[in-house]
């Protein structure tokens, strides 16, 4: 029994977890609670690597460490079900997306179970179960049914604003809405309007709203993306062109909470880093609005700016290529021109057309508009730099004080005006590319000043108003795809109508394939007799990915509840999430989505805190360490990296996975492909040695470690620990798996302090050592620490000195293993859960309690003084650290140990440093 079978005790307590539901949890009010969440998954056909554990595993040694700090914890697990992966790969193959899932889901589960995590699965939720989109789709009924309220400042139900529009009209309704939909309207003239009318203004004051919206539309795929799906003008999935264009899209209001989604910033245990991504996102900006009347035409242009009190340099105005007036305000001559550049820029991103700030390009209409403020007529131009989706779509160019405008007017020849009334070019120009450094609206105000001046003047002039502008949009919602949540809603006569809440879940047709109609309608067009009451026809478009991950942290509180999301107790005992782990990538998508959801959840009274995640930490990427060979150019031989530039080649990646300490695996790499069984190679030393660099983990670049392939060959002990090992937690590392062994090589030494040489489990009674016992008492106290600042690198170290130290003291004292092997525990559980019954325990080692650090033992009682003679170390004398300094003097010189070093004669003084050294002086 002295080898440390790990193969065989991981799964002999995986089973047991599972039989004895371990890490079940419910409800438990004389325990304090502890929500320890990890980002929700996507099951992809690929499984996990060795990257993707990282957060799991410290999810889950903080879950284990709550436990036996006395928390009632709760760790769930589930899966981001729904998404296009598994939709594209239906279209290639025919195979249903449920088919496909369900088998990506049990390959993910048998590798978190291969792990030791200590997820609760009986709280399992997945995002594609009807029993759970049933909630997702009732909580868009409720979006639906509701508007924002600017004066109570929160969501209520759509039935008091219409309460208001029939006792006094809409003038003196402060809402989050769509203005320029909306007309004026009196009690009198609401109760007069169709029903059809009627429901045409709510729906531009519903925070689920159906509307003419920009979006990222990609022809190739068939459907609407997000613009995190977009990257350098193409989808990141696949690589096929996107263009921008309107299209009628359900959306939510999210920017009626950009204020509240601000401002809660301050009350979240968030990253900087992660809370100024989200306050760049929602863009606040504190302005005007101005009117700009086009030359010959009754329209006029709304222009949102920042810096009003530039209005008099404004030289030229930009307007997005995609705003709706742009046929109409393109002159003849122009038409072909504008027309080419319209269509270029519809394939490029919105991140893309946001960040090149070198790429100068743009079109002048043939159109003029008028300054509001001095009557002087100027070009309105078109460029890609102008997004139709933020503020107006439209911007007021004055290049005397912006050097992007600046850089603009340069190009394309454009007038640089002064923006001082009154002033000359000379005296506002500046050395620095001729940008104005000091603007204001009136000479010798200071711009806040001069900004409150030019808005006073503009609402004086009913040309504008002061305004606050957020640069966050509302979230299209509709996706042109199968494999997503039906959205339950119905037409009549043109309009959206709910599903009643007792119809819920409405579920997903079957249909015969996953693409399009041939009409162009997404593929639940293709669903047969597919209608509402066998008349009305559904919604054929699906909510997008970041639905059901919107809420799913909710439902694991109550996921067996079929009458309520969440139900009251159980959201009331845990609250929200205390400690939330995933990655930085989802700071503006998900976060930001799932703080908008729970803040309307909060409105309605379903939910009873503020935020939903208090503690954020985002982990680090793990990187892949790739090997290459190379091969001779013009024939199939491999000379090794050292003798490599004796010959012309080309590097090539290989497996990792044939490769080990960067010693290929000859016989395997002819196994490798068809092409290399004839493979010959220029050896050095008789080895093949391989190059490497440090590069992203992916299946082309061969670097891809399984982790299944070092739980069996290492154990998931070693594996958990050796991930924790390689540095900080929220810091990018390369993985290399050459490094592992010292971890498991620690993990055996710590197994033989349990055992007699002989090879018997033997664990002594005896009382420990002071040694023993501050060994053990700093290991406890500096582990408590690490994990409680999630410093989970640095306890791997400790342990390591620990054992280290016990083994040259030769301890096996239970009174020092077995509280070590507690805080061990959620580290190397399984080893530990082996050791704790060896010790005599009959429950889990989860129930244990992490045992109390005493200072008294870290204290040191003694101290070792170097003796020195005229100032040369003679040997060392072990004195009480209390002990006075007259009696070590008398005991250094009665010792013994210098009497040859004095050679008979009386020191003439002993200086005595206390706890430092001692020095005699002959």
């Amino acid at each position: 029994m002295s080898d440390y079978n790990f193969n065989q005790i991981e799964k002999k307590w995986q089973l047991y977890w599972n039989q004895k539901q371990t890490f079940s949890v419910s409800i438990d009010p004389n325990r304090p609670k502890y929500y320890v969440l990890d980002m929700f998954p996507y099951p992809s056909g690929a499984g996990l690597h060795v990257g993707h554990p990282l957060g799991y595993i410290a999810s889950d040694i903080v879950a284990r460490y709550k436990r036996i700090k006395g928390f009632n914890v709760l760790h769930p697990m589930g899966f981001d079900a729904f998404g296009l992966p598994a939709e594209q790969y239906a279209i290639q193959t025919g195979q249903h997306p449920a088919e496909t899932t369900e088998q990506n889901i049990a390959r993910y589960k048998e590798q978190l179970a291969n792990m030791g995590f200590s997820f609760d699965w009986n709280r399992e939720v997945r995002t594609s179960d009807p029993d759970y989109y049933k909630w997702t789709q009732w909580i868009f009924l409720k979006l639906f049914e509701s508007w924002y309220n600017q004066e109570t400042n929160k969501a209520e139900p759509i039935a008091t604003l219409v309460q208001k529009f029939k006792t006094s009209g809409n003038t003196q309704v402060k809402a989050a809405c769509n203005e320029e939909a909306i007309p004026d309207f009196t009690a009198e003239q609401w109760q007069h309007y169709k029903e059809k009318q009627q429901q045409e203004i709510l729906l531009s004051y519903r925070l689920a709203f159906l509307s003419d919206a920009t979006v990222n539309w990609c022809p190739a795929l068939g459907t609407v993306l997000a613009n995190d799906e977009v990257k350098d003008g193409v989808s990141e999935r696949g690589g096929y062109p996107v263009i921008r264009q309107k299209m009628k899209q359900w959306s939510l209001r999210i920017s009626a909470y950009a204020e509240r989604l601000l401002n809660d910033l301050d009350h979240v245990d968030w990253t900087d880093p992660i809370k100024e991504m989200q306050r760049n996102w929602i863009g606040k900006s504190i302005g005007a609005e101005l009117n700009f009347k086009i030359k010959n035409s009754e329209h006029q242009l709304k222009v949102f700016t920042t810096r009003a009190d530039t209005i008099y340099g404004v030289s030229f105005l930009v307007i997005a290529p995609e705003h709706e007036w742009v046929p109409e305000l393109t002159s003849p001559e122009q038409k072909k021109a504008v027309e080419e550049y319209v269509n270029t820029a519809k394939n490029r991103s919105e991140r893309d057309r946001m960040s090149d700030v070198k790429h100068i390009s743009g079109v002048f209409t043939g159109s003029y508009v008028i300054n509001p403020i001095n009557g002087v007529e100027i070009p309105l131009w078109i460029a890609d730099y102008v997004l139709a989706g933020y503020g107006t779509g439209v911007v007021m160019a004055v290049p005397a004080s912006d050097s992007r405008d600046f850089n603009f007017a340069k190009h394309f020849n454009l007038p640089i005006i002064p923006v001082i009334e009154g002033s000359t070019p000379d005296e506002v120009y500046e050395a620095k590319e001729g940008i104005m450094m000091n603007s204001g609206f009136l000479n010798g105000l200071t711009v806040k000043e001069a900004m409150k001046a030019a808005v006073a003047k503009f609402e004086e002039m009913g040309v504008g108003k002061g305004k606050v502008q957020y640069r966050i949009h509302d979230a299209v919602f509709g996706r042109q795809r199968y494999w997503g949540e039906p959205i339950p809603i119905y037409y009549k006569n043109d309009i959206p109508y709910p599903l009643p809440e007792s119809e819920l879940p409405l579920i997903l047709p079957e249909i015969d394939a996953f693409l399009p109609t041939e009409t162009g309608e997404p593929p639940l067009g293709r669903a047969k007799d597919w209608k509402y009451k066998g008349q009305y026809h559904y919604e054929l478009t699906t909510m997008p990915g970041w639905a059901g991950s919107s809420w799913y942290y909710l439902r694991y509180m109550s996921p067996e509840n079929n009458e309520q999301f969440v139900s009251p107790e159980a959201e009331k005992y845990w609250g929200n999430v205390d400690l939330y782990i995933g990655g930085s990538e989802h700071a503006t998508g998900h976060l930001l989505y799932a703080r908008f959801w729970y803040k309307f959840l909060n409105d309605l009274g379903f939910v009873s805190q503020v935020e939903p995640f208090k503690k954020l930490i985002n982990q680090g990427m793990i990187q892949g360490r790739s090997n290459f060979i190379y091969r001779v150019n013009g024939t199939n031989k491999f000379v090794s990296h050292n003798l490599r530039h004796q010959y012309d080649f080309t590097p090539l990646h290989v497996d990792v996975n044939i490769v080990e300490n960067d010693i290929l695996n000859i016989e395997a790499f002819k196994l490798w492909r068809t092409d290399l069984a004839d493979a010959e190679f220029i050896l050095e030393d008789g080895k093949y040695i391989c190059g490497w660099e440090i590069e992203k983990m992916s299946k082309s670049k061969y670097n891809v470690v399984n982790p299944d392939d070092l739980v069996h060959k290492v154990g998931a002990d070693t594996l958990r620990m050796y991930e924790m090992f390689l540095g900080p937690l929220e810091q990018f590392k390369p993985w290399n798996t050459n490094g592992i062994d010292g971890v498991h090589k620690f993990l055996k030494r710590y197994w033989k302090l349990f055992f007699a040489p002989s090879g018997n489990f033997y664990v002594s009674d005896e009382d420990p050592t002071s040694a023993e016992l501050k060994t053990l008492h700093k290991t406890i106290k500096k582990v408590e620490e690490d994990i409680e600042r999630f410093s989970f690198n640095t306890s791997v170290s400790t342990f390591m000195i620990c054992v280290n130290e016990l083994t040259t003291l030769k301890c096996n004292k239970r009174a020092i293993l077995e509280p070590l092997t507690i805080i061990l525990s959620p580290y190397a559980p399984h080893l530990a859960e082996e050791i704790w019954q060896m010790l005599g325990h009959v429950d889990s080692i989860s129930y244990a309690r992490f045992p109390q650090w005493e200072e008294k033992f870290l204290t040191e009682n003694s101290f070792e003084y170097p003796i020195s003679v005229n100032g040369k170390m003679r040997g060392k004398l072990t004195f009480p650290t209390t002990m006075p300094k007259e009696l070590i003097e008398k005991e250094v010189v009665s010792s013994g140990l210098i009497d040859k070093y004095l050679e008979g004669k009386t020191p003439k003084k002993v200086i005595v440093v206390p706890n430092k050294i001692v020095n005699v002086v002959v």
